[in-house]
């Protein structure tokens, strides 16, 4: 039988070695408590904290940072239930109070969808977000830092051209919008589409009043007096209205699911080809046109939406409507550079300076 010295020299080696494992666990500033020198047995008060603080920190995931049951694990596993992750999982997982703000991103486009959630942040509504990825570089950047938040409908259409204006890569990724949105209606949900060449300076929620089924902004420059009419705007030279597709929100009725049954006849009637290099647009503005007698249409103000063609072009018209304007959208130009640049210019470029406001950090 070991000696009361020896059975001392025993013990004390045990809590070295204690302290030493513990120690290789949190490597973080070991010495900054006066206590840590203490031994922690595993079976004392101590440990059993310790091993409770260590299921806590691994079993539960922060708001705004949850997944779905099931989804972490393995980085192999995790990949392929992302790859597994389904519309119907990722709406009501991602909705809040009914609503989902929505987007369609492929890779190129990171920065803009980084960009446009800061701003989005800023105002409160972060975490109504569902990023629809179209490919999956894009699905695993944006689930790996913001888990459950971004969604792939499959096929993914090639993400190497699906950014260009104008190709059919371009055409085949906004021609599947409609139908991630009429989904979305079916599953009863409220829904704001934003493309991610936007910038929100203030919250557009409450300028979504009464209940129309589908609410939309005029893509048109002319400056609209501050008092215009909500009704669709009269059809153009082309026998149809001009409004853009690129911020739209819609209630689950029946109006709005008509509207986007609708825009999916006309894209499917008008095919990309090289000599028609056909976009989303017209599409939607020839269901809003062929509807309108039977769904509850609603134009947003302008001064609150304005066009790209307008906001950056105008600047008496910014001058004279300053602290009115809600959402901006960068169009009536192309290119990446372009795009970013004239945000810089007009001081939207958020993600230099800002990027740890948005949940996907600097990505």
């Amino acid at each position: 039988m070991p000696s009361i010295h020896q059975r001392q020299q025993l013990q004390q080696q045990h809590q070295q070695h204690q302290q030493h494992l513990l120690s290789d666990s949190y490597p973080i500033s070991p010495r900054s408590s006066p206590n840590w020198g203490r031994s922690i047995s595993v079976f004392g008060r101590t440990g059993l904290f310790v091993l409770l603080t260590l299921v806590v920190v691994l079993g539960v995931v922060l708001p705004g940072m949850r997944a779905p049951d099931g989804l972490f694990g393995g980085s192999k596993v995790s990949v392929s239930k992302w790859r597994e992750y389904t519309l119907e999982e990722a709406v009501p997982f991602a909705a809040k109070n009914g609503t989902l703000i929505v987007c369609a991103v492929s890779q190129p486009y990171l920065p803009f969808l980084n960009n446009w959630l800061i701003s989005i942040s800023r105002q409160n509504h972060q975490d109504k977000v569902l990023v629809i990825a179209e490919d999956y570089a894009t699905l695993y950047a944006v689930n790996g830092r913001w888990p459950g938040h971004a969604v792939l409908v499959p096929p993914a259409p090639d993400a190497q051209v699906a950014h260009k204006f104008g190709s059919q890569g371009f055409f085949n990724f906004t021609s599947r919008r409609p139908r991630h949105l009429l989904y979305i209606l079916e599953l009863g949900y409220n829904v704001m589409y934003n493309d991610v060449d936007m910038v929100w300076l203030a919250d557009p929620f409450p300028y979504l009043q009464g209940d129309h089924d589908v609410y939309f902004t005029d893509d048109m420059t002319a400056v609209k007096p501050l008092n215009h009419s909500h009704d669709l705007p009269s059809p153009g030279k082309k026998g149809r209205t001009y409004i853009c597709s690129c911020m739209i929100f819609m209630r689950p009725t029946d109006g709005a699911k008509l509207v986007m049954e609708e825009w999916i006849e006309e894209l499917q009637a008008q095919p990309w080809s090289n000599a028609k290099k056909s976009n989303d647009q017209p599409a939607f503005n020839w269901a809003l046109n062929r509807t309108a007698a039977q769904v509850d249409l609603y134009l947003l103000p302008q001064v609150a939406f304005p066009t790209g063609g307008l906001y950056f072009k105008n600047q008496t018209w910014v001058q004279e409507t300053k602290g009115l304007h809600v959402i901006i959208h960068n169009n009536y130009i192309t290119g990446f550079e372009k795009k970013i640049k004239r945000f810089h210019d007009f001081g939207l470029w958020l993600v230099d300076d800002y990027a740890l406001e948005s949940l996907l950090g600097r990505i």
